[in-house]
C-alpha cells in the first residue's frame, strides 16, 4: 500500500512539473549532462522527468554501488582533471578533500539559478558546503541527524526503562549514557551496551566545536583537551565491558545486530534501514528509537551535488543540481530511498511528519529526525585528511583497545598516526 502511495505521489508531482514548468525556454542546443552518484540517491525516476521538460537535453546517470570506490575515483579524476561528470555527488565524509580543491569546482552561488537562496537549507548544512574562501561548492542533498536506537527487550530484561520518553534521561548526556551502560552490563551479567567504540567516539568528536584539525589544517589532538576527554570516556566504557567490540557494516557487526549482541546504537536517520536489513524480520518490534542524543544534536552522513569546473555546461549542470536539491525532489528521494532531506520547507511536509516505521514499533521516525536535525549547531570544520584520521588512525586504535591494548599506549599510537596523515 505504501509503495502504491509513493508511485501515485510521484505521478502527481510529475504531472504538476509538466504543467507548471511550461518547459521554459528549453535548451537552445543539444546538450548532454552526466550525473555521477553512489549508493541510492533516489534520482532514477526524477531525471527522465527533468529531461522531458527540457527539450534538447540528455541526462546520463552513472551510479557506483559503494561510496568508497566512488570517492577514490573522484579524487583521482580531480588530480588528473579528466573524466569528471557535469554533476558530481560528494558524501560529507569526503567533502573536506573536495573543499580543499575548490578552484576545481564552479561557484554555485554564481552559476546556479538566482532564486536558489541559502534559506532553502538548514543553516549548518548550507555552510558546510562552502569552502574557506567562501565559494559555494555544493548544494546539500540529504542529512543524517542523530538519534539513539535501542533494544526494548534487552533493556527491560536488565530492569531499565524502555519507552522513548523515559529513556531520554539515560541518553541526555554522554556521562548519563555511559553510567546507564555500566548498570546494564552489571544487570545483564556482562552483555554489551553498544556495538563499537569507534562509532561512539566518531559521534562525540563530531559534536565538538573543533575536531581533528583547526581551520589552518593543523592537527589538534595534542592540544584539544575535549578530544582526549572523549577518548578517556569511551575507553573507560570499553574497560567496563560496555563495547561489543564489533565493526559496523562488516560481518561481525551485522551478525551482532541479528543476535542481539548489544543494546544501544548511535542512530543517524539512514541507520534505521541498515538495522532493519541486517537484524532481520525476527527482531521486528524489538528495536525502538527516541528523539534524544547525548549532549544534544549531531549529524552523521549526507551528501552534496557539485559542478566541476571542467564541465562545458556549468549553468545547465547547476540548474539540474538546484532542481534535484529542491524540497519537492528531496521529499521524493526520501520516499523511494529513505534519504532524509536537508531543506527547511520539506520539514513541514505531512508525508515526512507522518512517516511511521513499523519495524521500530510504529515510531514516527520523520518527526524524530526533524527534531534532531534542528538541534544541530554550527558545522564543525573538517580539513583534508579528516576522514582518513578517523578511518585509518582512530578506528584501528580503538579496536586495539577493545582487544586489550592499554588506552594510553593506543593514544600515543593515534598521535603518531595523525602525523603521518597530516605531516
Amino acid at each position: 500500500m505504501r509503495q502504491i502511495r509513493r508511485r501515485l505521489a510521484f505521478a502527481a508531482a510529475f504531472v504538476l512539473l509538466v504543467l507548471t514548468c511550461g518547459c521554459g525556454p528549453g535548451t537552445p542546443e543539444k546538450i548532454t549532462l552526466t550525473v555521477a552518484t553512489f549508493g541510492q540517491f533516489g534520482y532514477s525516476d526524477l531525471l527522465p522527468g527533468y529531461q522531458f521538460t527540457h527539450p534538447g537535453l540528455t541526462i546520463n546517470q552513472v551510479r557506483t554501488e559503494q561510496g568508497g570506490p566512488y570517492h577514490q575515483d573522484l579524487l583521482a579524476k580531480l588530480q588528473s582533471g579528466q573524466g569528471l561528470a557535469d554533476v558530481q555527488a560528494v558524501e560529507e565524509g569526503h567533502l573536506a578533500d573536495v573543499l580543499a580543491q575548490s578552484a576545481k569546482f564552479a561557484d554555485l552561488a554564481k552559476v546556479g539559478p538566482a532564486d536558489v537562496k541559502p534559506g532553502r537549507w538548514l543553516e549548518w548544512k548550507y555552510e558546510a558546503g562552502r569552502s574557506k574562501d567562501g565559494k559555494l561548492v555544493g548544494y546539500g542533498t540529504d542529512i543524517g541527524p542523530l538519534a539513539m536506537c535501542y533494544r526494548k527487550d534487552l533493556l527491560e530484561t536488565a530492569g531499565l526503562p524502555t519507552d522513548p520518553g523515559s529513556v531520554k534521561t539515560m541518553f541526555a548526556t554522554w556521562d548519563s549514557y555511559f553510567r546507564a551502560g555500566e548498570r546494564y552490563v552489571k544487570r545483564s551479567h556482562g552483555k554489551a551496551w553498544f556495538d563499537s567504540a569507534a562509532q561512539n567516539f566518531n559521534a562525540m568528536v563530531n559534536q565538538l566545536p573543533v575536531g581533528y584539525l583547526d581551520r589552518e589544517d593543523r592537527p589538534t589532538l595534542e592540544t584539544n583537551s575535549a578530544l582526549r576527554a572523549a577518548w578517556d570516556q569511551v575507553t573507560t566504557a570499553v574497560a567496563q565491558g560496555q563495547s561489543a567490540g564489533l565493526t559496523a557494516f562488516e560481518d561481525d557487526g551485522n551478525n551482532g545486530l541479528r543476535q542481539g549482541a548489544f543494546a544501544t546504537k548511535v542512530c543517524p536517520s539512514w541507520m534505521l534501514g541498515a538495522i532493519e536489513q541486517q537484524a532481520g524480520v525476527g527482531n521486528a518490534g524489538k528495536w525502538a528509537i527516541t528523539d534524544a542524543f547525548p549532549d544534544g544534536g549531531g549529524n552523521w552522513g549526507g551528501s552534496y551535488l557539485t559542478v566541476p569546473a571542467t564541465s562545458e555546461h556549468q549553468k545547465e549542470a547547476a540548474a539540474l543540481a538546484a532542481w534535484l536539491t529542491a524540497p519537492e525532489q528531496q521529499l521524493h528521494a526520501f520516499r523511494v530511498s529513505g534519504n532524509f532531506p536537508s531543506q527547511v520547507e520539506a520539514f513541514a511536509s505531512p508525508d515526512l511528519l507522518s512517516e511511521m516505521n513499523s519495524y521500530f514499533g510504529g515510531a514516527l521516525s520523520g518527526q524524530v529526525f526533524v527534531a534532531q536535525a534542528r538541534k544541530v549547531g554550527k558545522p564543525q570544520y573538517k580539513g583534508p585528511g579528516d576522514g582518513k584520521i578517523q578511518e585509518a588512525v582512530i578506528a584501528p586504535a580503538l579496536k586495539s583497545v577493545e582487544q586489550g591494548a592499554d588506552p594510553a599506549a593506543a593514544w600515543q599510537q593515534v598521535l603518531t598516526g595523525v602525523r603521518r596523515v597530516v605531516p
